[in-house]
């Protein structure tokens, strides 16, 4: 992992993107709110984030671990980073095209929030989305000066660091998705109610795939220049 200063602003998008996740209702704010006001408890609306983090964490690790077991392929990080954000882009075009979003909130339990959150965040494209800040928060290995090719120890030990990015970006990326969306189910829960929240109910679809190809092209752009 670098520690360079210019690597700020790619922790703040992993953040920012966390936190837009976090008030997207497909990722489960909802469900915490019916949870809270079914067991007429407070506690139960931060409860429901177990899981529901869990699920999310998951999903962000399924895709950005085995990229940190593959890191040796990031002597070629300029084009794969191209590559990702391409994917990006159009997988939000997609996401204009094809919108779906549930219109049912009903009490479930932990297993099954844990299968939701994992199953809606990898549906929507949530760690697709950090897959350029996490590439471009990678250290490339260095090819040996007299060879010209890759020293074995030094590909292992940045395979290990960049496993460790992985992992980080992964969890930071959950905890800001998780306040974000306990913050507004508390809001709910405490002070506006269940009838508020069907008459606010909203589709973050479309600001969904616009913000999928907004991040893919910034990331395009900073990967070519």
């Amino acid at each position: 992992m670098r520690g360079v200063p210019g690597d700020a602003a790619l922790w703040f998008g992993v953040v920012a993107i966390g936190a837009f996740h976090g008030l997207n209702p497909a990722m489960g704010w909802p469900l915490a709110v019916a949870n809270g006001l079914s067991e007429r408890r407070g506690a139960a609306v931060a409860a429901t984030f177990v899981p529901l983090g869990l699920g999310h964490l998951l999903a962000m690790a399924l895709v950005l671990v085995p990229f940190a077991l593959l890191s040796w392929l990031l002597a070629w990080q300029r084009e794969l980073r191209i590559g990702a954000a391409g994917l990006v882009v159009l997988f939000g075009v997609s996401r204009l095209f094809y919108r779906r979003h549930p219109r049912w909130i009903k009490r479930v339990g932990p297993s099954q929030l844990l299968l939701w959150s994992l199953l809606m965040a990898t549906a929507h494209g949530a760690a697709l989305m950090l897959l350029p800040f996490y590439i471009g928060l990678c250290a490339a290995p260095a090819a040996n000066a007299s060879t010209g090719l890759f020293d074995h120890e030094n590909v292992m030990a940045l395979m290990g660091a960049n496993l460790g990015t992985a992992v980080a970006v992964s969890v930071l990326h959950s905890i800001a998705m998780i306040g974000a969306g306990l913050g507004t189910a508390w809001l709910f829960y405490r002070w506006l109610g269940l009838r508020a929240l069907r008459a606010a109910w909203f589709d973050l679809d479309l600001v969904w795939a616009l913000s999928l190809i907004a991040a893919g092209a910034a990331a395009l752009v900073l990967a070519a220049a």
